[in-house]
């Protein structure tokens, strides 16, 4: 009798470990791929990929940017469109990503450097962005990146 009870206990435990792990595993599956569409969003923006662009963001999405301004979708579409920015460097660094069931929250360091209406700019900024599984597919809900305290 004991040693049946102990059987049962050791592959309970066994298999609580197998479900962990297969959980993890996921986890980490899922993470990795919203690390990789997190480095896309990068790339778009710095080519000044419009179609792409719009690819990626939710309907609703919102984004502050370092100067407190936040612009919905349209709105951050059109700043891009018609803007006078180039980008030249456009880093992302120290990336977590941190799951919640079908959102992602990704941390990180970002620097950027261009020129702007022809004048240099260089920000080195914190970024949040916030993905969400909308059927099937990763969108960008917000964004939010703040300028390092030292700046």
């Amino acid at each position: 009798m004991k040693i049946r009870i102990s059987f049962l206990v050791l592959a309970s435990l066994a298999v609580w470990a197998l479900d962990f792990a297969v959980a993890q595993n996921k986890r980490d599956t899922v993470a990795s791929k919203v690390l990789a569409i997190e480095k896309k969003w990068n790339d778009v923006y710095k080519r000044g990929d419009i179609a792409a662009m719009d690819s990626l963001l939710a309907d609703d999405f919102i984004i502050t940017v370092e100067d407190g301004s936040t612009f919905s979708k349209p709105g951050y579409i059109a700043h891009n469109e018609n803007s006078t920015v180039r980008v030249e460097i456009s880093e992302m660094s120290d990336l977590q990503v941190r799951m919640h069931g079908n959102t992602a929250v990704v941390t990180g360091a970002y620097h950027e450097k261009g020129t702007e209406k022809g004048k240099p700019y260089e920000y080195r900024d914190r970024l949040t962005d916030v993905w969400m599984n909308i059927n099937g597919r990763w969108r960008l809900i917000a964004s939010h990146y703040s300028l390092r305290a030292s700046q």
